[in-house]
């Protein structure tokens, strides 16, 4: 029986060809046909508008954000019908009662941690069974290998026994058969950081052997970040596990231009073999926690062995030796760098939007004293955006063909601890922007390879056969917008705002997006790898 029509659209398949003006129904959850002249008992007249495979959000904060206002507006607004979680290492499954108190505790900048909440999972599969309750669109998870080594072996800053290493391995094999497309790392944050590449082989072999991907923010993106990539690629190679490099950029003043270095080591590796993948975001700045720019040992033992290392003066003066002087590892070996830094999320509102450069100056103390002062005010979960980007870098990486598109975006839930919050600007807007200032304004892509980049090449990493492309029995996970007036509106003063020109979503074949406007339609659910390797 005829479903939906969607008649007249350019429709823009994900593969990169020339986009067609046609007619398409969707049937039962998936495109049906394709052609002229079509029927349906439901028609949306999409003339002059494109059609095109909903968008892959290769790197996603959204962990506790689906569970808690799973209608996920920000992503679904713009296009997004799946997300991939579970990034940067850190994420809530697999753990125990300690580790996920500590978990929650680390990562609380990135997604909040609302009280009364319901943390009664503890596995990966448990985890994806509490997202299969109802959400908006379709997400993947990655197991955090941070986390990982947090239950096996807590945060010590040392080598794994022999025993310590077999039960990370062990870990990542049960959240692979529960489901996880692939592992995570955040190779500059603590307590994953501490693993040395022998640590990560191992686990990457697992990871391998099951089907999945490795996904590392890697050791670098700053001073050394062409060997951090390099180091990464020489993983992948030694260990036959595909590669998707995380946020791939090459930052701060160091890097200016020198984006064309690291195309080519992904050139050679590939020409050589290699499977590998990429996602950036369309923004210079980037986003984080100020925690997380301290040098690793100063948090090794956790959170409160942390805090008590900033109130012993020794201590604190050789963190600050670091930070200031050498380039801490945690800030990508570049010392830091105080009018780059922006704090975006606290619970004193007076300081949201406004650097440590700036804040030192108007207090007339060393802005490595702010700095520390407001880690152990807010209970380490300042977050802060990061002034370091460089627009021509941004522009030739995202040209390439293995490039898919990630909004590292966060999406912390509000709390009082957070009403004055002013995340990064990505976690609304990432997708459009894109399609309205990069394809339309500057013609960096044609249309057509953006939206392959989106959907075609990030479903192909993800091994979703039946998604990521507009052809009929695929799973009618779509988006209608006008590439005429296509454009993110959320902006660092106001973030959380609702793109223009997305008319239409469909995630499964119902319209969650309906004439630009949510339609409460929660058919979104987990996509679990098989024991073939291949996602469902």
């Amino acid at each position: 029986m005829p479903g939906t029509l969607i008649r007249g659209a350019t429709v823009v398949d994900g593969t990169g060809a020339p986009g067609r003006v046609a007619d398409v129904t969707i049937g039962e959850g998936r495109i049906t046909e394709i052609g002229q002249h079509l029927t349906g008992t439901t028609t949306i007249d999409a003339d002059g508008l494109v059609l095109s495979p909903g968008f892959i959000d290769m790197h996603a904060h959204s962990d506790l954000a689906l569970l808690i206002e799973p209608d996920h507006l920000a992503k679904v607004g713009q296009g997004v019908t799946t997300e991939v979680i579970g990034q940067d290492g850190l994420s809530y499954a697999p753990v125990d009662d300690t580790t996920l108190a500590e978990t929650r505790r680390t990562i609380s900048g990135w997604n909040g941690d609302p009280p009364g909440f319901d943390w009664s999972w503890r596995g990966v599969g448990e985890y994806l069974d509490r997202l299969d309750q109802g959400i908006a669109v379709n997400a993947c998870y990655l197991v955090p290998q941070g986390t990982v080594r947090m239950l096996a072996m807590g945060w010590d800053d040392r080598p794994p026994t022999r025993a310590e290493l077999d039960r990370q391995c062990e870990l990542v094999a049960i959240g692979m058969r529960e489901g996880a497309v692939g592992m995570s790392s955040g190779l500059t944050y603590v307590p994953g950081m501490y693993a040395d590449n022998a640590e990560l082989a191992e686990l990457c072999r697992v990871v391998a052997s099951l089907g999945g991907f490795y996904s590392p923010h890697h050791r670098s993106y700053g001073a050394g970040a062409l060997e951090a990539y390099a180091e990464m690629v020489e993983l992948s190679r030694r260990t036959g596990c595909p590669l998707h490099l995380a946020h791939a950029t090459m930052n701060f003043g160091v890097n200016r231009g020198r984006a064309p270095e690291l195309l080519s080591l992904l050139d050679a590796a590939i020409a050589d073999g290699g499977d590998i993948t990429l996602d950036t975001y369309p923004y210079l700045p980037g986003s984080t926690t100020l925690v997380a720019l301290l040098p690793s040992w100063a948090a090794a033992g956790g959170p409160a062995a942390l805090l008590a290392r900033l109130a012993d003066p020794e201590e604190r003066s050789r963190i600050r030796h670091s930070m200031e002087v050498e380039g801490s590892d945690g800030c990508h070996g570049v010392p830091a760098e105080w009018e780059t830094i922006e704090i975006s999320g606290s619970p004193d509102t007076t300081v949201v939007g406004r650097t440590i450069a700036d804040l030192a100056a108007a207090s007339g103390r060393p802005a490595f004293d702010v700095f520390c002062e407001r880690l152990v005010a807010d209970d380490l979960a300042t977050t802060i955006l990061q002034h370091v980007g460089h627009e021509e870098n941004v522009r030739a990486i995202m040209r390439h063909p293995c490039h898919t598109g990630g909004s590292d975006g966060l999406l912390p839930v509000i709390t009082e601890a957070n009403a004055a919050a002013k995340p990064h600007p990505r976690a609304w807007g990432t997708f459009p922007r894109y399609l309205g200032h990069y394809v339309r304004d500057l013609g960096v892509l044609s249309l057509e390879e953006c939206v392959a980049h989106l959907t075609g090449v990030a479903a192909r990493r993800l091994r979703l056969e039946d998604r990521g492309l507009i052809r009929p029995g695929h799973h009618a996970d779509l988006v209608l917008f006008d590439p005429a007036t296509v454009r993110d509106t959320a902006t660092f003063d106001d973030p959380k705002r609702q793109p223009d020109g997305i008319t239409h979503v469909f995630v499964g074949g119902t319209a969650v997006i309906r004439d630009g406007r949510h339609s409460g339609a929660l058919p979104g659910r987990s996509l679990r790898r098989t024991p073939a390797g291949t996602t469902r």
